[in-house]
């Protein structure tokens, strides 16, 4: 059955409206801005980056600035002998020249950062397969929907027919029945249908934040091929190595192992060069108690300036057991970080074989569910014949009609299957990107 959904026509008021349809790729740029879930990786990424920023910032140089000013009285027997204020300001410069501690802690946050790059480019990833997978949920409903309409239109003419035929005494009253209740289960089929539509709608308006009133449909003809290369151990490899999953859990483990590195340096000695200069001022007033044209003398402001350049160390000796246990709890984490990051190695290969071999199937169901529909097809024509001639019976007729839009949903079906199988296989394999999303949405219309 052809069905062109490239516009949809609303009449209201006698106004005709044409709108046009969104295709799989308008909906996976919507989605890039307005998805949250996308929109929360992102921000984490951008978190992430600075990880390694702040890492950098340890082995650079610190520099601040102080000061302060203060304002002195001086009593003696409760009367005011001298008051005064004094100012200061200091500046300090320190580098670390010799902190094996902050380096190791640098490397664990650019493994850090790398990581989260790794993370979002996933995110990415994932975002054609989730935009994919509501689309075609969209068309496999549209498509079941439609396939369920024609068949409550087919067993209702038959219906139709059938009591005609119970008027003029060609057919029992049982035939009626039958027929009867194949077009109340097809009913009631069609109903439920109805509803899925709704409900993939609606996932998809969630993904984008807004009403998609129409979406393009997949075109009848569809090219299906194995994967290439046709080596599952060709893929596997290209998982080992590209799938951003593992890569982000492989540079964790990276970066899991400099932490504990850090921890068990805190033992070491701690060397920086630290340069400070203090200037201070003091603006002294004097009061004699003498009943002079001026009570107050002012003195010559006392000025100073101290520089100071060192090499500072220090070794931490003992603080209680501190310092080798969290050298303990570093190196247990980064054991843990190892086996998930194992565990998420043979994760993505189990996910890259059973991809492939997801492929290899649907390409086979494929093909085969076309020549049901057409042997579906010829039965139906068959079993109408045999039913006018008096060779078959109502019931078999009424299942023909349900085998040939069976057949026709499980071809709508497998198309998708075929599809999603492919995006999936590339999204365990790290090589999805969005030209797989282009050559897709070419096959819409």
């Amino acid at each position: 059955m052809k069905r062109n959904r490239n516009y949809i026509l609303l009449s209201i008021l006698s106004i005709t409206f044409t709108i046009e349809a969104d295709n799989l790729l308008d909906i996976y740029n919507e989605a890039l801005e307005n998805d949250p879930q996308f929109k929360a990786a992102e921000y984490t990424y951008l978190s992430g980056k600075e990880i390694k920023k702040q890492g950098m910032a340890a082995l650079l140089p610190n520099i601040s600035l102080s000061g302060q000013t203060t304002w002195n009285e001086y009593y003696q027997l409760g009367e005011l002998q001298n008051e005064y204020n004094s100012f200061s300001q200091a500046a300090r410069i320190s580098q670390p020249l010799l902190r094996l501690d902050t380096w190791f802690n640098f490397r664990r946050s650019k493994f850090l950062t790398d990581a989260s790059e790794a993370d979002f480019a996933f995110q990415q990833q994932n975002l054609i397969v989730r935009t994919a997978e509501l689309y075609f949920n969209v068309l496999r409903s549209i498509d079941n929907l439609n396939a369920a309409i024609s068949e409550e239109v087919a067993i209702k003419k038959q219906l139709d027919q059938t009591k005609q035929r119970y008027e003029v005494g060609l057919s029992a009253i049982t035939e009626v029945q039958e027929a009867q209740l194949a077009y109340d289960v097809s009913l009631a089929a069609k109903i439920r249908r109805e509803g899925e539509v709704f409900t993939a709608r609606e996932a998809l308006n969630a993904l984008v934040g807004r009403e998609i009133v129409s979406v393009d449909a997949l075109v009848n003809e569809m090219r299906v091929t194995n994967p290439v290369p046709d080596s599952k151990d060709d893929w596997v490899q290209k998982g080992i190595e590209n799938n951003f999953r593992l890569k982000a859990a492989n540079l964790r483990t990276k970066a899991s192992k400099n932490n504990a590195r850090s921890a068990a340096a805190n033992h070491l000695p701690k060397i920086d060069i630290v340069g400070s200069r203090v200037e201070s001022e003091t603006n002294q007033f004097y009061f004699d108690g003498i009943d002079t044209d001026s009570a107050f003398q002012i003195t010559v402001p006392d000025e100073t300036q101290r520089d100071n350049y060192s090499l500072q160390w220090s070794v931490p000796i003992f603080q209680g057991g501190a310092v080798n246990s969290r050298r303990k709890q570093a190196y247990a984490d980064y054991n843990k970080s190892s086996q998930d990051a194992l565990f998420v190695q043979r994760s993505v290969i189990q996910e890259v074989r059973s991809q492939y071999s997801n492929v290899v199937t649907l390409v086979a169901n494929l093909r085969a569910q076309r020549q049901a529909v057409i042997s579906a097809t010829s039965a139906l024509e068959a079993t109408r014949v045999g039913y006018e001639v008096g060779t078959r019976n109502i019931v078999d007729l009424l299942q023909a009609e349900k085998n040939l839009y069976a057949a026709e949903r499980n071809l709508a079906n497998a198309k998708y299957d075929y599809l999603m199988s492919t995006l999936r296989l590339h999204l365990s394999a790290g090589t999805l990107d969005p030209k797989n999303l282009i050559d897709i949405n070419s096959l819409l219309g």
